[in-house]
């Protein structure tokens, strides 16, 4: 078949209701009856979401004349054959009121788009190029409108990305068309270089960010990341999409973009000092999707190569893919200068305490939670923390392990640096898949080590990595801050000043009582109990005390005698050596 473009038009023609109108042009349609579908899950958030559910309208033409249009099944369409050298052409209406990295979000405001929502593939011709027409909306109110996207300009409209302006952009296939979300409206740009490749930020809403101190801070990490893998970057241009709301918090990458949530308080301001906690945050969030760019999008599992679009994609490898992608998003942050030793050990210290706060690390591995994540990890409810590791959080700890496993047994000759860099040559470069044992292998390889034994234990184990073990001889000691009451068992929430049980854990005083989530504390030892009062109630306690509990349970008021635990290990810390050992300023610099 010849490259004759797929050609699509999309316009946000009804901001107040929430609905673009996008149509895709076929020229050379299957005269069997061309097929249309619309992805099911996004690449980079492991869960079926069933894009088609938000098409509204859908229909299909040729030579002028409608075409008979048959839905096969959740997200699949077939056409009726056409004449002999008819282009055929479907049409949708697109509800878009998902405010979320993954989605499509649309009203008078702004427009953001992720392909994957909005864009029909035509089964057979995914490989063929595609040509967007981005149109702006009808109307003066729309006038000042822009467009910010990573998508390439069509050939002759350069004007399109060097002025922000709507018109028609391209695509090498189907799969590249997807991986560029789009945003339109009046948003902030800030423009910086890093390693001379042009970067971009747009900010969408109201802030009152300091474009210099990001541009900055930003071009560091960058650059670090750059480096690290090897100059050029595998990208021409690369922007981050920004979202500015009250609270949120989330990321999604793609191959030369981000799509990021943040609330206002996270973005720096003009005069402010030092490095606030919201702002590390987003900082270590921006460098968390801009690893991806390497390791996920380039560097992916063999599952991944290619996506099936339309059913889940199981590997057990997303905790390498997350995992080691969360180690180097807060360590890029202090390499490149960002952030302190400090802040990156108080960081690190956050993420084993949020592990090991959790049972199902007990009960389910790092590649069971990875093959699971379609399943459990992206529907969690309220056992999730008894059943399930977070291959994020845990994996970014098993990816700590193996760093400080190959740095001590090689006496710094080996790394997970030299494991990544490998693993670019070897598969981000070349476009192969990642197969389950290659990242063992090559750390194997690099290192001259058999490790066997650490994979089958961090990895396929579910037995709690000896952080304090491996650490020790970097000079970091790991210690824990006992709790300053005595284990309920559960995980609260606060709903209205009440106290909600959120999770009761497994086999804790809680649960041995008879408690159960869901459940709303009423009182204590015939006291009421507040979101306000229960520490201090507490407080007052000894392990082994009997507290008398009345609950409800729905509209149940029930009775329950509950024996406290122990004081747990609750608030891990990482304490420095006086002097840094060469194992140490080999690794962290200090």
């Amino acid at each position: 078949m010849t490259s004759v473009p797929v050609r699509y038009t999309l316009c946000p023609a009804h901001p107040a209701a929430h609905r673009f109108t996008v149509s895709c042009a076929v020229a050379a349609p299957d005269p069997a009856g061309q097929r249309f579908a619309l992805p099911a899950w996004i690449p980079g958030s492991y869960m079926i979401r069933d894009f088609a559910r938000h098409i509204v309208a859908i229909h299909a033409e040729a030579g002028g004349k409608t075409v008979r249009l048959d839905k096969l099944d959740k997200h699949t369409w077939r056409a009726a054959p056409v004449g002999k050298g008819l282009a055929l052409t479907v049409s949708c209406e697109i509800y878009a009121w998902d405010l979320s990295v993954r989605g499509a979000h649309l009203d008078p405001t702004h427009a953001f788009f992720n392909g994957a929502n909005v864009f029909l593939r035509v089964l057979g011709q995914e490989s063929q190029p595609c040509l967007v027409d981005l149109r702006r909306p009808e109307g003066k109110d729309f006038a000042a409108w822009r467009v910010a996207t990573s998508l390439p300009a069509a050939a002759g409209e350069r004007a399109c990305a060097r002025e922000h302006g709507f018109g028609l952009y391209r695509a090498e296939n189907y799969d590249e068309l997807i991986d560029h979300p789009v945003e339109m409206g009046q948003f902030t740009r800030i423009a910086f270089e890093a390693c001379g490749v042009p970067h971009e930020i747009a900010i969408t809403g109201r802030h009152d960010a300091d474009p210099e101190r990001l541009a900055a801070d930003l071009k560091r990490v960058c650059e670090w990341q750059i480096r690290f893998f090897g100059e050029p970057p595998p990208m021409a241009r690369y922007v981050f999409l920004v979202t500015v709301v009250d609270e949120a918090y989330g990321g999604l990458e793609h191959r030369a973009s981000t799509a990021l949530l943040c609330a206002r308080k996270d973005l720096p301001y003009r005069g402010m000092k030092g490095l606030p906690e919201a702002y590390r945050t987003f900082l270590g969030l921006c460098s968390h999707e801009y690893f991806h760019a390497w390791n996920v999008k380039r560097i992916k599992p063999a599952a991944f190569a290619p996506y099936d679009l339309d059913r889940e994609n199981y590997t057990t490898q997303l905790w390498a893919f997350e995992g080691i992608t969360s180690y180097y998003d807060d360590l890029a942050l202090l390499r490149s200068g960002v952030i302190a030793l400090r802040d990156w050990l108080d960081l690190t210290a956050r993420t084993i305490g949020r592990v090991m706060r959790a049972p199902g690390r007990l009960r389910q591995s790092l590649a069971e939670s990875s093959f699971d994540a379609w399943s459990k990890f992206y529907r969690p409810d309220e056992n999730t923390p008894n059943a399930v590791v977070n291959y994020y959080a845990k994996g970014a700890l098993a990816a700590l392990a193996l760093d400080l496993t190959l740095r001590r047994e090689t006496r710094n000759r080996s790394s997970l640096d030299e494991v990544m860099r490998a693993l670019w040559r070897r598969f981000g470069q070349t476009g192969n898949g990642v197969g389950d044992d290659d990242l063992q292998g090559i750390a194997e390889e690099s290192s001259g080590l058999d490790l066997r034994r650490f994979f089958a234990q961090t990895i396929h184990g579910t037995r709690d990595i000896p952080l304090g073990r491996l650490l020790a001889p970097f000079g970091i000691r790991l210690a824990w801050e006992k709790a300053r009451t005595p284990a309920l068992g559960v995980k609260t929430g606060n709903k209205g000043g009440e106290i909600r049980l959120a999770t009761v854990y497994d086999d804790g005083p809680a649960q041995r009582a008879g408690l159960s989530a869901g459940d709303t504390l009423v009182a204590i030892d015939g006291l009421r109990v507040t979101a306000q009062s229960l520490d201090t109630l507490l407080s007052r306690r000894r392990p082994g005390d009997v507290l008398a509990i009345h609950a409800f349970r729905r509209d149940e008021l029930m009775r329950f005698d509950l024996t406290l635990g122990a004081y747990e290990d609750e608030t891990p810390k990482l304490l420095l050596a006086k002097s840094a050992n060469a194992l140490r300023r080999a690794w962290l610099g200090g």
